[in-house]
């Protein structure tokens, strides 16, 4: 195996701006999940030789980048992001080689990789952690965690009220070598992953590194999990507070979104920008506002952050509007792009949740109204592409996928559907493994069968079954894409120009393209702005007026 470059720089054109670089500014970034993708090897579960084998399928969609989830050597206590090794490749994944080969291929196709990198913290497996139990307290590898004594007589309680975000108290206790109760360790997740320490310098060494092993093998950037939780408020002060996961994204905690974790994104940049390539990092941070998030991507920090904000905002064009608004107006002065997301492997996918009352949050055990919320869907991601910035593809979003919603109990394996007061535990049904044919045991995902159970009909919605059906999700993603690669006015840029519309409708301009949205339950006349260009549901245009019907977006060249 060699080292390599990643695939080659490209420009991109606002021509309100004039010409700007970097590919990331109006990419259509498409996450694949490994274990639910597809799998090359007939185990059931999905591997990186089953992504190498698809990588066409990828080029043919349209996208510029693939996100890869983690493939990491990890005992998998929560999916792969519990990771025991950060140089090799679990092997229910693959091998090093297959990795290589793998961001080999997609540079011959023209597509980046862009791996996901997880610092917070580790697996409880990962050699550090084993060492640090094993020496005891005191030992130079606990000072790489927080480990902290208890409270009370006899250190038999938490050392602060924090919860993990998995449900709990974020703190377990550990066995000292001789057998007696010892210290508490910090994990604000699963008490398999526990947080590293990144005041210590070996931590921050050490990742340095890990970043420049996968540069050197091609990647072309790294999504950062959990990137707003690295730092801790000095002393681990109490939060006060019960329920604390509702507070999440409201408000600046003593364990997320500390102003201290700017400093080690601006070492990362340095390191990115050495290499050829425009190397990019995109920052998981659930922050407060939008304002907050910007945070992270100044000119010397990272390069993209999600719009978690845009993810959760329901189907209603006033609160749509806003948000677009205050998405734009945050990242304009940091020179940023806008990043804008509907679905991924953490929430219930957006045709499942436009399908159901709003109100629901992001992870929602309903079916709800399926055509709905297809319908929903199809024009929230009509709109969505039409955005200036980055968008953002979870796998099987262009096939309309719903949430499973019905998995039996049996066959979830999300860990926090078995801890209380965490999170609700039902990602799994965002995770069912994609349909690739019409029929077989697992509609073309492998050759032994799937790792969650896939529904009935799930190959009707497969990519066999709508690759060249008019009118079917996939050639509406396919055709969207392709006019967005294809115009000027539509990609890259920072702004929209908002333009009168009725109750319940939004419409924008950007050079030579119009945007109708309408997210009311009933069609809505309005007057023909240009030659119809593409619509989510089909619409007829009667001279200067037409019918956009309900839930419906339509894109119009000018």
């Amino acid at each position: 195996m060699t080292q390599h470059l990643a695939a080659p720089s490209t420009g991109t054109s606002d021509p309100a701006q004039g010409p700007r670089t970097g590919w990331w500014r109006g990419a259509v970034i498409y996450q694949v999940y490994p274990r639910s993708f597809a799998d090359g090897n007939g185990d059931s579960m999905g591997d990186l030789a089953g992504v190498r084998g698809r990588l066409p399928y990828l080029k043919d969609l349209g996208i510029d980048a693939v996100w890869l989830s983690p493939f990491y050597a990890s005992p998998q206590a929560d999916a792969g992001y519990d990771v025991s090794d950060y140089r090799a490749i679990d092997p229910m994944f693959g091998t090093l080689a297959d990795a290589d080969a793998l961001i080999r291929d997609a540079h011959d196709l023209g597509l980046r990789i862009i791996v996901d990198l997880v610092p917070n913290h580790s697996s409880d497996q990962h050699e550090w952690f084993r060492r640090a139990l094993a020496e005891g307290p005191g030992s130079a590898p606990r000072d790489r965690y927080h480990f902290r004594p208890g409270k009370g007589a006899d250190g038999e309680l938490p050392p602060n009220d924090w919860e993990s975000v998995f449900g709990g108290p974020a703190w377990t206790r550990t066995t000292d070598p001789d057998g007696t109760p010892g210290d508490w360790y910090l994990h604000l997740f699963a008490p398999e992953q526990p947080d590293f320490n990144w005041e210590h310098p070996a931590v921050a060494d050490e990742f340095r590194s890990i970043l420049r092993f996968w540069l050197d093998l091609g990647a072309d950037g790294f999504r950062v999990d959990v990137a707003h939780g690295l730092v801790k408020a000095d002393g681990l002060p109490d939060l006060g507070s019960h329920e604390q996961l509702k507070l999440l994204g409201n408000d600046v905690m003593p364990f997320f979104d500390q102003d201290g974790v700017h400093e080690i994104y601006r070492s990362w940049r340095t390191i990115l920008d050495e290499y050829p390539g425009d190397r990019i990092a995109v920052a998981e941070a659930w922050t407060p506002t939008v304002e907050r998030t910007a945070n992270y991507v100044r000119p010397d920090e990272m390069h993209q952050a999600f719009n978690f904000q845009y993810l959760t905002t329901g189907w209603d064009a006033g609160a749509l509007r806003e948000i677009i608004d205050t998405s734009l107006a945050a990242m304009r002065p940091v020179g940023a792009p806008a990043t804008w997301v509907l679905s991924n492997h953490d929430v219930t996918r957006h045709a499942t949740r436009f399908a159901n009352p709003p109100g629901l949050g992001t992870q929602i055990r309903t079916a709800g109204d399926r055509g709905l919320g297809l319908r929903r869907a199809r024009a929230a991601s009509l709109l969505m592409l039409a955005l200036p910035g980055s968008a953002y593809v979870y796998q099987g979003e262009e096939l309309g996928l719903p949430d499973v919603t019905d998995l039996p109990d049996e066959a979830r394996q999300d860990p926090s559907f078995f801890r209380a007061d965490g999170q609700d535990g039902y990602r799994d049904g965002c995770r069912v493994p994609i349909p690739w044919t019409r029929e077989g045991s697992s509609y073309g995902f492998g050759d032994g069968g799937s790792w969650l159970p896939q529904p009935a009909g799930w190959g009707e919605l497969s990519v066999e079954a709508q690759t060249g059906a008019e009118g079917s999700t996939l050639e509406l993603y396919r055709a969207a894409i392709a006019a967005r690669r294809e115009r000027p006015g539509l990609g890259a840029g920072d702004g929209i120009r908002w333009l009168d519309a009725p109750e319940g409708l939004l419409s924008f301009a950007r050079p030579g393209f119009v945007c109708t949205v309408n997210t009311t339950g009933h069609a809505v006349r309005v007057a023909v702005p240009g030659a119809l260009l593409l619509a989510s549901s089909p619409v007829t245009v009667e001279g200067t007026e037409t019918e956009v019907p309900a839930d419906t977006t339509v894109w119009w060249t000018v």
